[in-house]
């Protein structure tokens, strides 16, 4: 079995071809190609780390499509002050498919 630990948005994710991850927003339309950075490549027995054979080493992914992540609300209050504030987020996120490890 082929995976790879790739550097994705800020974290780091265990992929293999043909899964679809989750990852903080890329730059690019849907159908674009997008290339990750290797961290680690594990082919059967065989563990690639080193940064020279990482070099050779290409991860790409298709954006599949943009997304919001789920509604985060951020609150703050002060006792015996009357401050309240009320603040909400949703992250931009970026669904990839994995293409190609080679």
């Amino acid at each position: 079995m082929v995976y790879a630990i790739v550097r994705a948005g800020g974290r780091q994710e265990k992929v293999s071809v043909g899964d679809t991850i989750v990852v903080n927003r890329v730059t690019g339309e849907a159908g674009d190609t997008v290339e990750l950075a290797p961290v680690l490549v594990v082919d059967g027995d065989k563990v690639t780390s080193a940064q020279a054979d990482l070099a050779k080493v290409k991860v790409s992914a298709e954006i599949e499509g943009a997304e919001r992540g789920p509604k985060i609300r951020i609150l703050r209050y002060k006792n015996k002050t009357g401050y309240k504030k009320r603040q909400g987020h949703r992250q931009e996120l970026t669904r990839l498919k994995i293409t190609g490890i080679a």
